[in-house]
């Protein structure tokens, strides 16, 4: 594993405005890095341990509260949980400015909660609004435009009541973000997707 130099976050990419990340319309965060290498992951790009973007913490604060009509941040991977010191100075910043934070994450709640964890995680889990748990697994694959989750191991842990009644985004649901500079980020998961 890459060293990522304290108080800052190595990103994969990231964008504003998604709605198939999470609840309502947010911004979304990718971080660089992960050791579980599913097969038939959304984003394979983002295992390598290298560092991709490097944003100190403070900015990629200013960075997710520039957009006035996202509620809240996503984290998604790659794996948070193993930048999960950084990412709990962001959600806490974030949610000050009453902001919403959920994360994805391949670790089980269990996992998360034991003393074997990633540093940082029991601080991170402390912040969160929502957790979607566990890997991806392709044989257990949901393919259906209404589900919350990716694979039927995957669960849905919603810490914060206000957000009880607001699961309805769909994994199974895939944008397109094309940025100034022409860069084109693909988001969310189409599972049964055949190009003619």
């Amino acid at each position: 594993m890459i060293e990522i130099p304290a108080g800052y976050v190595n990103l994969m990419g990231r964008v504003h405005g998604s709605e198939v990340n999470g609840p309502g319309r947010r911004a979304v965060v990718w971080v660089q890095g992960c050791y579980r290498a599913c097969p038939g992951c959304f984003n394979p790009q983002s295992w390598a341990w290298e560092i991709r973007e490097l944003v100190p913490v403070p900015e990629l604060v200013d960075w997710i509260l520039a957009d006035p009509d996202d509620e809240g941040v996503t984290f998604s991977g790659g794996e948070p949980f193993l930048q999960a010191v950084a990412l709990a100075q962001v959600a806490r910043a974030v949610k000050a400015a009453g902001r919403n934070v959920m994360s994805f994450s391949g670790y089980t709640l269990a996992e998360l909660q034991s003393p074997q964890a990633p540093p940082g995680a029991a601080d991170l889990l402390s912040q969160l609004d929502i957790l979607v748990d566990g890997p991806y697994v392709a044989s257990l694959a949901v393919n259906d435009p209404h589900s919350l989750v990716s694979s039927r191991n995957q669960r849905v842990h919603v810490f914060n009541p206000a957000l009880q009644n607001r699961l309805d985004w769909a994994s199974n649901q895939a944008e397109v973000h094309v940025l100034k500079d022409g860069t084109r980020i693909f988001t969310g998961f189409l599972g049964q997707f055949v190009a003619d």
